[in-house]
């Protein structure tokens, strides 16, 4: 085995490699796992938990459901809901029927929604009542056959679920009245499932368990390929990096972050079943005040987050409520952890955040800092077992140690490639293999990478990509908008924001009218905070906008700014 220069700084308990072919598909890992862990705590929401051989039961039926549908090995199957405890048992029913599992944002617009299902073919969908609106709407332009609805509380109890579901529907008015005909509630999904025989598939472990959709640097969503091997190589690795401090059968992660977002979906879900944890599932972490309550009445050994919600945390007066003494590590991915914000919760909880680095493209994650303190705050840590880096220079040649370069990866966890997307793929992979992130870092002496930009397109809205293409496309289809551009802000909260130029077809447009409009047609974190109006944009001599220009002019102003103490 090649010695790579970042395995200088590997903590002593971690493999410098991991097995990918441990087992043939996730289905052999999870019906291992939950034999195994049978009896522990599986998972939790408000307060009511499951075990793993309940999850094993229940997800069994849900498997054996939709195979009663008609549904085939590798048909598409779309999860549309937050962290609630339906969750892992539809997510892990879908991989015992043999079909390959689609996340979608339960936020999404009509449009977006409808776009993702019709890329991906997808067949049948699960999703909670309180989108169940928007799908209504969506269902003509798809394939989609089969729905299943659930509500929040179909899995707490009869009464107490009961209870929940009332004050959901009539007293928070959070379910929007829709009209799904021949939609199957998700108890009933589950009792039909118990009723009919469950014929375990023959699957292998380059077959697709996941198109997990992401923007790319072209903006058109596509969906990465994430096969069996991919995410047994990502789960196995995250597992072996936590070796040094997490113990099997003892541990309890908190998981605020979506189960949906590839992050949470691979670090907090799998790899903690690879170890017998429980999981605390957050439905909202945006009711910061709930959230916290959480925290302060359950143990819990390790969380996962990103920057934005450790600020949002530490603003909180109940944050000094919340006893640290038990955590052993905090994890964050999905955005740059800030500085003085990792500092700052050092410095208030006595643990030091470990950030990682990854893409859905990389089922998700590529790099990490150790968790047995030797961490650089700054830095995205190094390469996961088996995983292998280089940065190469926009001529394809390695960049020589220190200076810059886009970040190339191979792995076993790296993706197969855009599913139906040819012409992506080749656009992200080198001749040889190497996954091309659009990142641009540096490697230290001791092999710890630092980024030092992004692509050159992409905003970053606390974790979530957002690309200018799709904003712009949004935009620009307003009668009254001539031209737009989009681009990104810094933003002390989330990173960026989205800030959008729009130069006027019909002088009667108002920004509050076209902000009405982006609010019916882009999910929340994708919509323009700031609009500006111009008589014109900057344009090549071929008439292509230039983003560039305007990023540079708004860089311009932040100094100008900066310097003379004044703001926009």
């Amino acid at each position: 085995m090649e010695e790579k220069v970042w395995f200088k700084s590997y903590p002593s308990r971690v493999p410098k490699e991991i097995n990918p072919d441990a087992y043939p598909s996730l289905v052999a890992f999870l019906e291992e796992h939950f034999q195994k862990f049978a009896d522990l705590p599986a998972y939790q929401f408000m307060d009511k938990v499951l075990t793993y051989k309940e999850v094993d039961k229940k997800s069994r039926d849900f498997a054996a459901f939709l195979q009663s549908l008609g549904l085939q090995k590798g048909d598409k199957v779309g999860l549309q809901m937050p962290n609630i405890m339906q969750y892992p048992v539809a997510l892990f029913g879908i991989l015992r029927a043999g079909c390959t599992a689609v996340n979608v944002n339960p936020q999404y617009t009509v449009r977006e929604m409808e776009h993702q299902y019709k890329d991906a073919d997808v067949k049948a969908t699960i999703i909670l009542a309180n989108f169940a609106s928007n799908l209504e709407k969506t269902l003509p332009h798809t394939n989609i056959k089969h729905v299943i609805v659930t509500e929040v509380g179909d899995m707490l109890g009869f009464l107490k679920g009961k209870i929940v579901n009332y004050v959901v529907k009539h007293k928070k008015k959070m379910v929007p009245p829709f009209n799904i005909p021949n939609a199957i509630p998700f108890g009933k999904a589950l009792s039909l499932g118990a009723k009919n025989p469950y014929k375990r598939p023959e699957i292998a472990s380059q077959d697709i368990a996941f198109l997990q959709y992401t923007g790319g640097t072209t903006g058109v969503s596509k969906g990465a390929m994430l096969t069996h091997r991919n995410i047994i190589a990502n789960m196995m690795q995250i597992k072996a990096w936590m070796a040094p401090k997490l113990v099997e059968r003892q541990e309890v992660i908190v998981t605020p972050l979506p189960l949906y977002h590839v992050f949470a979906l691979t670090v907090n879900c799998f790899s903690m079943i690879a170890i017998g944890a429980k999981n605390i599932l957050i439905a909202n972490p945006r009711d910061m005040q709930g959230f916290l309550a959480e925290l302060i009445k359950n143990r819990f050994t390790v969380m996962t987050g990103l920057n934005t919600l450790f600020i949002g945390m530490m603003n909180h007066p109940d944050f000094k409520k919340i006893n640290w003494s038990g955590v052993k590590t905090i994890v964050a991915g999905g955005m740059a952890m800030q500085k003085p914000v990792a500092e700052k919760w050092k410095q208030l909880t006595g643990i030091a955040v470990a950030e990682g680095y990854g893409l859905s493209e990389t089922s998700p994650v590529l790099t990490c800092n150790p968790i047995d303190g030797t961490e650089q705050i700054g830095t995205i840590g190094i390469p996961l077992p088996n995983v292998d880096l280089k940065l190469i220079d926009e001529d394809g040649r390695e960049v020589p140690m220190g200076e810059a370069g886009e970040i190339c990866a191979k792995g076993p966890n790296v993706m197969l490639g855009y599913w139906n997307r040819p012409d992506e793929t080749a656009k992200v992979f080198t001749e040889d293999g190497w996954f091309k992130t659009g990142d641009i870092g540096v490697m230290q002496p001791d092999g710890f990478f630092k980024i030092v930009d992004r692509k050159k397109d992409m905003i970053l809205v606390s974790g979530f990509n957002v690309y200018p293409n799709e904003v712009e496309d949004v935009v620009a289809g307003h009668p009254k908008v001539l031209e737009v551009a989009a681009i990104g802000v810094p933003d002390a909260k989330a990173t960026e924001r989205v800030k959008i130029y729009v130069v006027k077809k019909d002088e009667s447009l108002t920004e509050q009218e076209l902000r009405k409009y982006c609010e019916e047609n882009l999910t929340g974190y994708k919509q323009p905070r700031d609009i500006e109006f111009r008589n014109e944009l900057p344009k090549s001599n071929v008439g292509k906008i230039l983003r560039k220009v305007l990023k540079d002019e708004l860089k311009a102003q932040l100094e100008t700014q900066s310097k003379t103490g004044t703001s926009s």
